[in-house]
């Protein structure tokens, strides 16, 4: 930490960034391996955003990427899992009205959610 604040005739300063560990494996393996993690993909190249989710998703085995290209990510989003993949995106109305993505994206990740919910209790109900 300097001791003194910066000079601005000093020149602009030189920021040095590190990057910062991938949590997911210690998260999906460890920490909570039941759980219905989500993960988020932002790319710029349209060719490789569902490739790269699927990598992903084998990777770290948890339940659902939501992956959305930097250009579009305020209205259409892909949702990809280990056996499918579904697009949501606004409608021309929905923009004109100004609806967020995220009000079909929420919805459908808790319904996902609440279907995972269902899956689990089903097949970890205690015997009697």
């Amino acid at each position: 930490m300097p001791e003194h604040k910066m000079q601005s005739g000093d020149g602009p300063p030189t920021i040095s960034l590190q990057l910062v560990p991938k949590m997911l494996s210690p998260l999906t393996s460890v920490w909570s391996p039941k759980a219905f993690v989500v993960s988020f993909k932002l790319e710029t190249n349209p060719e490789i955003l569902v490739k790269k989710a699927k990598a992903a998703l084998d990777k770290y085995h948890h339940k659902l990427v939501i992956g959305n290209l930097l250009h579009s990510r305020k209205f259409e989003v892909v949702l990809v899992s280990p056996d499918n993949e579904e697009t949501i995106q606004l409608s021309e109305r929905d923009r004109d009205t100004g609806v967020e993505i995220e009000k079909y994206l929420v919805a459908e990740v808790v319904r996902r959610h609440e279907m995972f919910r269902t899956e689990v209790s089903i097949t970890t109900k205690p015997r009697k």
